[in-house]
């Protein structure tokens, strides 16, 4: 197939634009957004909760998203009802680890790199002496911490964390124990309601 000029041009400024995974990163956002509205999406993941243990690890990936957060709760919330709360909270929370490791080395490892000289650039100079500061990757990681153990999606708790200078080893530790500790919160206080 011979590609038209146009397509050659598009394909060649792809090719050297800088910004091509915060990019990526928008537009899926966006398709997200738009497709996590539609009756089929939100009919998935509820039938997510029909698949007991396997569920609760698969809803445990969708509850970090900003986008499929809800269902994701109510499928915790009826798996709980079937299942003892604190395996729910478990199971779901090594699926929200993998979740949240998924963002973790999409924000660190493409993203923020590609950013990186647009905040040297543009940065004001306090921003530049707060990033030098030795308490600003420990302040960031202990507040991504309290995001991902909150209800709240966990994309700006990670993006914080993937920010401060925490090795993998910790990720892993932290996002288990803090992702199981909040779906259990949740999925108790939801079923005291």
């Amino acid at each position: 197939m011979v590609k038209s000029k146009i397509e050659r041009k598009i394909e060649q400024r792809w090719r050297h634009w800088r910004y091509k995974n915060t990019t990526l990163v928008i537009l899926s956002l966006v398709a997200f957004f738009y497709l996590a509205k539609t009756p089929a999406v939100d009919n998935l993941i509820r039938q997510v909760g029909t698949l007991g243990y396997i569920g609760a690890f698969l809803a445990g990936i969708f509850f970090v998203s900003t986008f499929t957060v809800a269902p994701a709760a109510v499928v915790l919330y009826h798996l709980a009802d079937q299942m003892h709360p604190l395996e729910v909270a478990v199971l779901a929370g090594l699926g929200a680890m993998i979740g949240d490791y998924m963002i973790f080395r999409l924000m660190q490892d493409k993203v923020f790199i590609e950013l990186r000289p647009l905040f040297h650039k543009f940065g004001h100079p306090y921003f530049k002496t707060t990033f030098k500061s030795p308490y600003f990757a420990w302040l960031l990681s202990v507040f991504g911490a309290f995001i991902i153990t909150s209800p709240f999606p966990d994309e700006v708790g990670v993006s914080m964390m993937s920010l401060g200078k925490i090795k993998k080893w910790q990720f892993f530790s932290l996002a288990l124990v803090l992702n199981t500790i909040g779906i259990f919160l949740t999925v108790s206080a939801a079923r005291l309601l």
